[in-house]
């Protein structure tokens, strides 16, 4: 069993092979669109900005392949920035379209912070809200009680509800914590560095 681990410059590349290979999956590191192309399984990390990790995606031609892999099929999960750029574009530093493979939009969490109000960044753990409509196998895999370590200050809306499988309070907001739409899965916290719970989620997406 292998997963290809998305290497275009941006992301904890070695965290998440590592998380991988104690699940039980062969993580390969690449950042070559035809091998991207052969995969069975892909993960896009990702920390930092929108535009210029999809700069970078589209100057490789990993962005074409992502989404031919995808129209075939091929289960994607996006994390933390990852995640984001699943999406049809974000607001940060002006609007760039994203990859487009599940419908909706990435705008700050805190759009004007205030002298104490909540931060722009939302950091901390934080335990899971499940929704009905989530993947059964990512939300059997977790238990009630297990936290996840988040750290982002943009957030992705997805335009349908039912995309939406997990979410978080972070103030008076609701934060989409898991996203999915077929096999394309994307998780905003990082289960990486989330522990025990962690490996639970990249378990499920490996096992699916």
């Amino acid at each position: 069993m292998t997963t290809h681990v998305v290497d275009y410059g941006l992301g904890n590349l070695m965290s998440v092979a590592q998380a991988l290979e104690a699940v039980g999956s062969h993580a390969v590191v690449t950042s070559q669109p035809d091998e991207i192309l052969k995969a069975d399984r892909l993960i896009l990390p990702g920390v930092g900005a929108f535009g210029v990790a999809m700069k970078s995606l589209d100057s490789s031609g990993i962005a074409s392949a992502l989404n031919n892999s995808a129209q075939a099929g091929v289960p994607i999960l996006g994390i933390c920035l990852g995640m984001q750029l699943l999406f049809d574009g974000s607001s940060e530093f002006g609007f760039t379209p994203g990859l487009g493979l599940i419908p909706g939009e990435v705008a700050p969490i805190v759009v004007a912070p205030r002298p104490g109000g909540l931060r722009s960044t939302h950091v901390g753990w934080r335990k899971l809200d499940w929704s009905l409509t989530s993947h059964p196998l990512v939300s059997t895999s977790v238990d009630p009680s297990d936290s996840f370590y988040f750290v982002h200050s943009f957030a992705a809306t997805p335009s349908r509800g039912s995309d939406v499988w997990a979410s978080v309070s972070y103030g008076e907001h609701r934060v989409a914590a898991f996203v999915g739409s077929g096999n394309i899965w994307g998780s905003q916290f990082h289960p990486e560095k989330s522990g025990a719970a962690g490996l639970k989620v990249l378990k499920a997406f490996v096992n699916a």
